[in-house]
């Protein structure tokens, strides 16, 4: 379906990742105008890939399969075979062991040890005898589930160090939306329980990898659109959304470029919802505003070192439970591709840190950071630190929303007000639509986003719902076919409120304003 010349269309998109990119790519194929505004210098988003002294690391490790077909023919047409099929390994480092994940019986036990698996065994019995009578916080839900044991070992320090709060303070709804099915604490659970009716699932064991990162995908995608005469223009940060009450009109960027207007019939947003709201001109009502600015964000930094040895481990990542160091997970990028690495004799790790901007972290020099993350892979027993070489550090603020109480409600009065007053902006992606949206599923809104505009009718918020999680595998489904790309374990999901609280009828009654 291409543009109709009776009614032209013009689309802005705010964003150079891949909710951004994947709306132009789609609009560039039925001949609608589109121009894409990228606040840094570099493509991708959270998806980049940055290269340092020609190591190149991921932020994040990002993985390409899914079950979206749509989603795994633009990855083809696009890369066109330069992807390397890698072995998927991720284990858990827990009191310097290494665990499989999923958890195996002879594994956990023996690195448990005997002692160890008493106490679990003992207060999951516990847990069935007394349970807490009231299922307030993720503390709480799991404690009752798997017994507080096992909370404590292989939960709660790994989730803290993500989302930066204590268990206590994360809402039980996280839980119930998020861990089903397979999960680190249900793996858990089942090699060390035995269950009447084993609910058989595996871990996909094998995924799809640019040969230099999944930069690659999105740096070949805006080369493609610029060749279709669809530019991506860089280190254009919007400050300022224009409209008139009843749409949008122009979007004004301010950077080195001065101050340039771009005008258009359509707009697509794939920036935070906090930033977008608070670009507004004229500002959005106060409620609206004050819903924006209560939604948080978990930012992220990764130091990444180069170390004097050829392999350090056969893991492409790794989780770390040690509750005696910062680290979070380490990427190991040799193991994503051997071309990540310029020097076979030499390897290149990620030490990954889940932080709020400005924070202690944040704000350290980068050499105190590299100082830092040195001494963390020696306390390990990884590495030593004379083998650690160099290290560069990249920090990337509004890496993950999160989930607050209260967050789905502030989202549904933003959505409404929006939907009402401005219906030519759409808002796609992870940060877009402040959902915790993988990179596939990030792209799916993006498509429907574009469709939209040519004439469809589709619910992005829909997609990325009801789904399972996305590293299950039933035995008669195929690896190729599932869908993953985020941290893990266990993250939440996104839902609406399965209610009607108080919070959600005030949103209403905005949005009608």
């Amino acid at each position: 379906m291409g543009s109709n010349s009776a009614d032209p269309k013009s689309v802005v998109i705010i964003g150079g990742g891949p909710a951004g990119l994947t709306a132009a790519y789609e609009l560039s194929k039925h001949d609608v105008p589109a121009v894409v505004l990228e606040a840094d210098n570099i493509v991708g988003g959270i998806s980049r890939t940055v290269n340092y002294k020609g190591y190149l690391f991921d932020i994040g490790g990002h993985r390409f399969f899914s079950k979206c077909e749509e989603v795994n023919q633009i990855w083809q047409e696009v890369l066109q075979g330069k992807f390397l099929e890698r072995p998927r390994l991720s284990r858990i480092f827990y009191r310097k062991k290494f665990f499989y994940y999923p958890l195996k019986p002879k594994n956990a036990l023996l690195g448990l040890g005997p002692f160890e698996a008493i106490r679990i065994v003992a207060s999951y019995a516990w847990s069935r005898v007394r349970p807490y009578p009231e299922e307030e916080n993720l503390e709480q839900w799991v404690s009752n589930r798997f017994g507080k044991r096992l909370y404590q070992i292989f939960f709660k320090t790994y989730t803290e160090k993500v989302w930066g709060v204590p268990c206590t303070e994360i809402r039980a709804e996280w839980a119930a939306q998020r861990i089903k099915g397979l999960s680190l604490t249900t793996a858990v659970k089942n090699a060390l329980f035995s269950q009447k009716k084993p609910k058989v699932k595996t871990l996909i064991d094998k995924f799809h990898y640019p040969e230099r990162g999944p930069g690659q995908m999105w740096e070949t995608m805006t080369e493609m659109l610029e060749k279709r005469g669809y530019p991506v223009l860089m280190e254009r940060p919007v400050t300022r959304i224009q409209h008139d009450g009843t749409r949008v009109t122009a979007l004004v960027t301010q950077g080195r470029h001065g101050d340039e207007k771009f005008e258009g019939t359509h707009f697509i947003s794939s920036m935070p919802i906090r930033e977008l709201i608070n670009s507004l001109e004229p500002a959005a009502p106060e409620p609206v505003r004050k819903a924006a600015n209560n939604l948080r964000y978990r930012d992220f930094l990764i130091v990444s070192l180069v170390i004097n040895r050829p392999k350090i481990a056969p893991d492409n990542w790794i989780y770390v439970h040690e509750p005696n160091v910062k680290v979070g997970r380490i990427q190991n990028f040799k193991e994503w591709s051997p071309a990540m690495v310029p020097d076979p004799s030499k390897c290149c790790i990620g030490m990954e840190y889940f932080v709020f901007e400005n924070d202690e972290l944040w704000s350290m020099a980068n050499e105190k950071l590299v100082a830092m993350a040195t001494k963390e892979i020696a306390r390990l027993g990884l590495v030593r630190e004379d083998e650690v070489i160099d290290g560069t550090v990249v920090r990337m603020p509004k890496a993950y929303p999160m989930y607050d109480a209260g967050w789905h409600e502030q989202v549904l009065l933003i959505r409404n007000w929006l939907e009402r007053h401005l219906p030519n902006l759409q808002l796609v992606g992870r940060n877009g639509m402040h959902k915790y949206n993988n990179q596939d599923h990030s792209m799916m809104t993006a498509l429907y986003a574009a469709r939209n505009i040519m004439g469809e009718a589709h619910d992005l918020w829909a997609v990325n719902t009801d789904e399972e999680y996305h590293e299950e595998k039933k035995d008669e489904v195929s690896a190729a076919a599932e869908s993953k790309d985020a941290i893990e374990p266990p993250r939440p999901a996104y839902a609406e409120p399965p209610r009607v609280t108080p919070a959600a009828q005030a949103a209403r009654a905005i949005a009608e304003k």
